[in-house]
């Protein structure tokens, strides 16, 4: 039987959000219906609401969640019934050039559920990033759901944040930069992603964390974070801050966290000979980039893009689920607010105007 239940839909371009009756049925094959618990307030769902990533409106936003397998399809066996999950959006296929070469971080076919959640009228959603999370029930595909071992009420809101922008942060230090003990990283843009990238270069034993932003705000966080220095880059240049933190050199590792070609060629021009620079940040479509080959050249190192922190969610969230239980990994720090389905619209609000690191929308 099929479930009416409440969920966030936007259903055209720059429209306010609004609560919607939705219907989710029941799951079929490699499928899970999952009760969601709590759920982040992404910039990624902000751009579904823009028409920045696609225009198959109307949009089921929400996919940063926790939740609790309510129901699975024929032949799931990864999750049963009562699992605590976290959410993620790279169901990996085994199948792809990607999985067979032993890669499956950069699977090049993730899949969904195949049915179609929809409103009460029969309009078919698409649901964000495949997911979905802002409503009570959501359906996905199995392997989006990844177990974890059980963690209290209160610390649900915090551990669904791994299941993006947290996991993007940390993994584009980790997984993607590659962050030794004992080297230098500085990260360009300290909202979500860039203050979870803080975390991860302090985790992987970073000693020199330059943190740079426009915002004092954002900038004190870092050093809550692990950040050893700040930059206030609408005060001096970020580049020569960057290399005096570092010696003269510049950076073993530059995260940009923004996504913009004036960061993109601070983040080049702020590392070390041979050091790598690492984009996370999203840039829009119209973006260019310009930069002088032989610099390319003559710098050397490497020049990265980070996919989710180029993640596989199966061993990197219960590691740091594991991590932030033994206190070495604060999650608690990025949740700025709690709220319900009915206050996400001021919440985007409050996330463009910088005054939280995350909403989190708890059921």
């Amino acid at each position: 039987m099929a479930y009416t239940v409440k969920g966030v839909v936007v259903k055209a371009k720059n429209e306010p959000v609004s609560v919607e009756n939705i219907i989710v049925p029941d799951p079929g094959p490699g499928e899970a219906v999952v009760d969601i618990l709590t759920c982040g307030v992404c910039h990624t769902d902000l751009h579904y609401k823009e028409g920045g990533i696609g225009d198959e409106f109307p949009y089921l936003l929400g996919h940063e969640a926790t939740g609790r397998v309510a129901a699975v399809g024929e032949g799931v066996t990864n999750v049963a019934v009562g699992d605590k999950v976290i959410l993620n959006w790279r169901a990996v296929c085994g199948e792809c050039r990607a999985c067979k070469k032993g890669q499956l971080q950069y699977c090049f076919n993730t899949h969904n559920a195949t049915q179609k959640m929809t409103l009460e009228d029969g309009t078919e959603l698409s649901p964000a990033l495949g997911i979905g999370a802002f409503a009570e029930k959501t359906l996905v595909a199995a392997g989006q759901c990844t177990k974890i071992d059980d963690v209290s009420d209160e610390q649900n809101a915090a551990v669904g944040l791994l299941g993006c922008g947290v996991m993007a942060g940390i993994g584009a230090a980790i997984n993607t930069g590659e962050v030794k003990r004992g080297e230098t990283v500085a990260v360009i843009g300290c909202g979500g992603v860039g203050a979870a990238a803080i975390a991860g270069a302090a985790l992987a034993g970073a000693t020199t964390i330059v943190a740079v932003d426009l915002d004092e705000r954002k900038l004190t966080k870092a050093k809550d974070l692990g950040a050893t220095h700040t930059v206030n880059s609408k005060e001096t240049d970020a580049v020569e801050e960057i290399k005096e933190a570092t010696g003269g050199f510049g950076a073993d590792v530059v995260i940009d966290a923004v996504g913009r070609p004036e960061t993109y060629k601070q983040a080049f021009y702020a590392r070390d000979l041979a050091g790598r620079v690492v984009l996370v940040g999203v840039p829009t479509p119209e973006m260019q980039l310009e930069l002088p080959l032989l610099d390319v050249f003559g710098h050397g190192g490497a020049l990265k893009s980070s996919w989710y922190g180029d993640c596989l969610p199966e061993r990197d969230f219960p590691m740091l689920v594991e991590l932030y239980r033994q206190g070495r990994l604060d999650l608690d720090a990025f949740v700025t607010e709690r709220i319900g389905l009915d206050e996400i619209e001021p919440a985007f609000e409050k996330m463009a105007a910088g005054d939280v690191l995350r909403s989190v929308v708890e059921l």
